[in-house]
């Protein structure tokens, strides 16, 4: 498979993906009494898909080498978590909520560092990542904590995260994935 094809995918992956948990993020807002073996479910499949498009991204070519550079490592834990959510998913459905807010938290972490690394590339909009990327991380960490404790009050929290997050991926996927094809490149980046 040709690099650009590999970029094309990885990027369109991520905006699939960004788009899957803006919407599961509404619907937990929405409503905050949906079913938990439905969301464990749901979190497996996203948390694998999530995993396999960022280890596809981490091999494909991006001219800046931004939204991709974590991934690999990321991308493994996801597809474990999601495969371990599947299977015992129930078993640890008290965890659920701290296991999300902790991934939600690394990745806006690792989101916050990416977004320095853009401005040092001169990409305009990277602030907008280093913003979304602390807001993210904040309900992340509220998440892992759970101060509020009712069930409605943390699917709200859960709905606000999850929403963050899909965001905050969409924004990158859209910000920093450049995709130059062999004729718009410049001489010296041309296969």
């Amino acid at each position: 498979m040709d690099s650009l094809r590999t970029l094309k995918i990885a990027r369109n992956g991520y905006i699939v993906i960004a788009l899957i948990i803006c919407a599961l993020g509404i619907c937990l807002l929405v409503n905050p009494g949906c079913p938990v073996d439905g969301l464990i479910r749901m979190l497996g499949l996203i948390f694998i898909a999530d995993g396999i498009i960022k280890m596809i991204g981490y091999f494909s070519k991006d001219f800046y080498c931004l939204a991709f550079q974590y991934d690999f490592a990321f991308g493994i834990l996801m597809v474990a978590l999601g495969l371990v959510i599947l299977i015992r998913g129930e078993d640890y459905s008290q965890l659920l909520y701290a296991v999300l807010g902790l991934v939600i938290l690394m990745d806006a972490l690792l989101r916050v560092q990416m977004s320095l690394d853009a401005r040092k590339f001169g990409l305009g909009l990277w602030w907008r990542i280093l913003i979304i990327s602390i807001l993210t991380g904040i309900f992340g960490m509220i998440l892992v904590i759970d101060p509020f404790g009712g069930e409605g009050a943390t699917m709200a929290l859960t709905g606000t995260a999850v929403l963050l997050e899909g965001v905050l991926n969409l924004c990158v996927a859209v910000y920093t994935v450049k995709i130059l094809d062999r004729f718009s490149a410049p001489p010296g980046q041309r296969e």
